[in-house]
């Protein structure tokens, strides 16, 4: 299949995937901080200007330089066409939408080609594994290139039809439907592959020296295997925002507003679909585990079903006796209690060696927190806990003492996820809410944290003194807690709001594209509704909020 419309990743300098991924985010956030500076910058150009380019190839020419992406308008067909002088900057700016999604593509492709040659049929490293394990390793990653393969060849050919790119999320939307859904697969067997890597690693001495060489090879360029097994979950939820991108430009009630839409639902749905998979496996083998540990004093209760996963758990100080203003200074008093925390659960317990006591438990729509005032040094991190119905039908309290500031407010958050945030109620999607960017990726530590990469922008929910912030993600509207060390602040307010409008336009994409179906007049009031609803927070916020933000 690998011929004439692949020379783009054969004879070009193509930047390797995770080279392209870390720079194109990089720019992003220096894009965007030039914006929120007030400083003048046009949409699309470049951070730095690279005068050596590669050879042509299929009309495409790649920059040498990987530490800046390749651009639409620099390609010497375009420059030779006239095109920039006739095109308005908008069109502009969307040619260099679509042509990210080809050249990312590319680059994409290979690394892929490389986890196949380099790895996966290296026959010094065949030798040193099973064929189970070879499967446990690879899993599908041959179907997934194929996939690739096929998207690349038809994302080239469009272009070569002509320089000026009439769509591609069209072609997007097909690849979707047909062949993607082996990147559900892939993703899904990727806790096993992790696992099974780690045990392979740890007990086979002549793969781990095999392994070792092959990293060390100059085509991997200093990367490691795990970054190349990776690839496929990173680039389909990469490709989604690439959607995302050319849909937030795209003019309302136009054809390539309508394709961009049915692409972004569809990717949609692969990628939740890969969410769900993987979280499942995960939280059925975190709620096994956890019930193996757990002794019932009393009333057993079954903590082993579909609809439930856990959301946080840790140990606490938990005041026993007379809640006295003496005696609750005293900190004999405290002892130590766990908790598990799950979506429509709380248990209450006691550790005991490598097994907890449950002592008590509620649903979690029975439960209430509340802060007590500052009554000194004794009482700092404590909050009341009450549950309004435990497991005997009854009212209980628990004051309960965190290990500090900020986990006091996660517990609280929690516990109790509707009550109302230090700079919003329930919905982030207030026009002059804080807003953060990430500028350094973060992995989830404990279920209530989120997990971020580069470039993405949150909208605050919560703050601590501590070094904590908790935020909801606009273009996915995940929630979660991460460091406030990997984020700054956006100042911006002109910067923020369009953030909130890209954000709107998205959420009716994913809500069926309601407002965003050409033609169709549901969608128009749809439409107006948002934008209705959009400019009413906008002036009826409060020009304080930063005050306590800073």
């Amino acid at each position: 299949m690998a011929g004439h419309s692949l020379r783009i990743v054969r004879k070009t300098e193509v930047p390797l995937y995770q080279e392209y991924r870390d720079t194109s985010k990089q720019q992003e956030i220096e894009q965007r901080r030039q914006r929120d500076n007030c400083s003048p910058v046009t949409e699309g150009t470049p951070m730095q200007e690279s005068v050596a380019t590669s050879p042509p190839a299929l009309q495409l020419q790649l920059r040498n330089n990987t530490q800046s992406l390749s651009l639409w308008q620099n390609l010497e067909a375009v420059q030779a066409s006239g095109l920039l002088a006739r095109l308005d900057h908008k069109e502009i700016i969307m040619q260099e939408a679509m042509f990210e999604l080809v050249t990312s593509e590319a680059s994409y492709y290979k690394s892929l080609e490389i986890l196949e040659a380099h790895f996966l049929q290296n026959p010094v490293l065949f030798k040193t594994l099973s064929q189970s394990d070879m499967h446990f390793l690879f899993s599908n990653i041959v179907e997934v290139m194929k996939a690739s393969e096929r998207f690349l060849m038809d994302l080239e050919n469009r272009i070569e039809e002509s320089i000026l790119i009439s769509d591609v999320c069209d072609i997007v939307h097909h690849h979707a439907v047909e062949h993607f859904s082996v990147f559900i697969k892939y993703v899904i067997n990727q806790a096993y592959q992790e696992k099974n890597y780690r045990r392979i690693l740890e007990g086979n001495q002549p793969f781990r020296d095999t392994m070792a060489s092959l990293e060390n090879h100059p085509c991997v360029r200093g990367l490691s295997f795990t970054s190349f097994l990776i690839l496929p979950f990173q680039r389909i939820t990469r490709l989604k925002l690439l959607v995302q991108n050319i849909l937030k430009k795209t003019e309302e009630d136009s054809e390539r507003e309508a394709s961009a839409v049915k692409a972004h639902q569809q990717l949609e749905k692969i990628v939740r679909e890969c969410d769900e998979g993987v979280r499942k496996m995960s939280r059925t083998e975190e709620l096994i585990s956890i019930e193996k540990t757990l002794e019932f004093k009393s009333k057993s209760v079954p903590i082993i079903s579909h609809s439930r996963w856990l959301l946080k758990k840790g140990e606490v100080q938990v005041m026993a006796g007379p809640k006295s203003t003496r005696t609750m200074r005293s900190r004999k008093l405290y002892q130590p209690f766990y908790l598990f925390l799950f979506n429509n659960l709380l248990l209450v317990t006691k550790r005991s060696g490598d097994k907890f006591q449950v002592l008590d438990s509620c649903t979690r729509a029975m439960l209430r927190t509340e802060e007590l005032a500052d009554q000194g040094q004794a009482l700092a991190h404590v909050f009341n806990l009450k549950l309004l119905e435990n497991q005997e039908d009854r009212p209980v309290n628990y004051l309960v003492k965190a290990s500090s500031m900020s986990d006091k407010l996660r517990w609280i958050c929690a516990l109790t996820p509707n009550r109302r945030t230090r700079f919003m109620s329930t919905s982030a999607h207030q026009a002059d809410s804080p807003q953060v960017q990430c500028i350094q990726s973060y992995t989830a530590q404990e279920p209530d944290e989120l997990s971020t990469e580069m470039a993405d922008v949150m909208s605050l929910l919560e703050r601590t003194t501590d070094g904590w912030m908790m935020g909801e993600r606009l273009h996915d509207g995940e929630r979660g807690w991460f460091p406030s060390r990997v984020v700054e602040e956006i100042h911006s307010k002109a910067v923020r709001a369009q953030n909130l409008r890209e954000a709107f336009k998205i959420q009716l994409a994913q809500d069926g594209g309601a407002g965003l179906q050409t033609g169709t007049r549901g969608g128009l009031r749809g439409r107006q509704h948002v934008l209705s609803e959009f400019h009413t927070s906008f002036t009826l916020c409060t020009p304080n909020i930063f005050q306590s933000f800073s």
